[in-house]
């Protein structure tokens, strides 16, 4: 079954005829899948997240989320329930002084029995690898821990499709390979839907699929390794190839004939051969 799927949808912050903030999009992510989202800032890449769980409602086209129409009120509570949206900063979704209340209070808002709820709780901080904090205070954690606790409460209402709309953004290196671990984990272990909005090119490689837009449409659509072998057409869209990737191209500009590479594992032997090769 499909989780979500978008049918020529149209959308607008204004009134004025023609000016889409998304034109004619069409796109369908399968249950169980990771996508991901790309895009350069303004391209439309919030606003679809947005669209998928019912917090904007399309001027035109249809969207369906988990066989319910999205643009029906009667399915918006059911569809929140069931897609659970994570922002770009945690601090925007913290509601408690304590990291057990503050993933409690998703199931608390949905009328969950006391007893289903510490269940709840249990679950999710185990998801995200941060038990050991239930007790903590959210302002005094990292940003990584911040973000894995800002999870956590979105996964203990249990959805089915779980979105990330820039959500590690504002992390470094460790804490964005901290949520990344969680979400590919939950990805792959719990078969939960994974569509993960981001301008990290590195992390787009982890998805089974991967959707490029620009300007409220979408302009490319492939596997990510695909979508990376179009490097000049990226580089319209104002997007680069991941670090490796352009390391790739300046050794070869440089007269190093290394293969095309988007993992330092591969770069790393594709280097190994060339030196070997050229008696380096």
């Amino acid at each position: 079954m499909r989780a979500v799927s978008f049918e020529n949808v149209c959308f607008s912050y204004g009134n004025e005829e023609g000016a889409f903030s998304l034109n004619n999009i069409n796109l369908s992510v399968e249950e169980g899948e990771f996508v991901a989202v790309l895009g350069q800032n303004g391209s439309g890449k919030s606003t679809l997240a947005r669209l998928c769980n019912g917090l904007l409602t399309p001027r035109s086209g249809k969207i369906t989320v988990l066989g319910m129409d999205a643009c029906d009120a009667a399915n918006t509570f059911e569809i929140r329930k069931n897609v659970g949206v994570v922002f770009q900063n945690p601090d925007n979704q913290t509601v408690a002084s304590i990291v057990e209340d503050d993933v409690a209070f998703g199931p608390e808002n949905i009328g969950l029995p006391r007893e289903e709820i510490g269940r709840r709780i249990d679950f999710a901080l185990s998801a995200v690898g941060m038990e050991a904090y239930r007790n903590a205070t959210p302002a005094r954690l990292s940003g990584g821990q911040k973000q894995r606790i800002a999870i956590a409460g979105v996964l203990a209402v249990m959805p089915k499709v779980l979105i990330l709309d820039e959500s590690t953004a504002m992390l470094d290196p460790r804490g964005r390979k901290e949520v990344m671990d969680v979400v590919l984990r939950l990805n792959k272990e719990k078969k939960m839907t994974v569509l993960f909005i981001t301008h990290f090119m590195e992390e787009a490689l982890l998805a089974d699929r991967a959707f490029v837009m620009h300007r409220g449409e979408i302009v490319m659509r492939g596997a990510p390794r695909e979508i990376f072998s179009r490097a000049d057409e990226l580089e319209t869209y104002s997007l680069s190839l991941p670090a490796v990737g352009q390391i790739c191209r300046k050794l070869r500009q440089k007269g190093f004939p290394v293969a095309e590479c988007l993992q330092p594992e591969e770069l790393a032997k594709e280097i190994e051969r060339c030196a070997f090769r050229q008696n380096i």
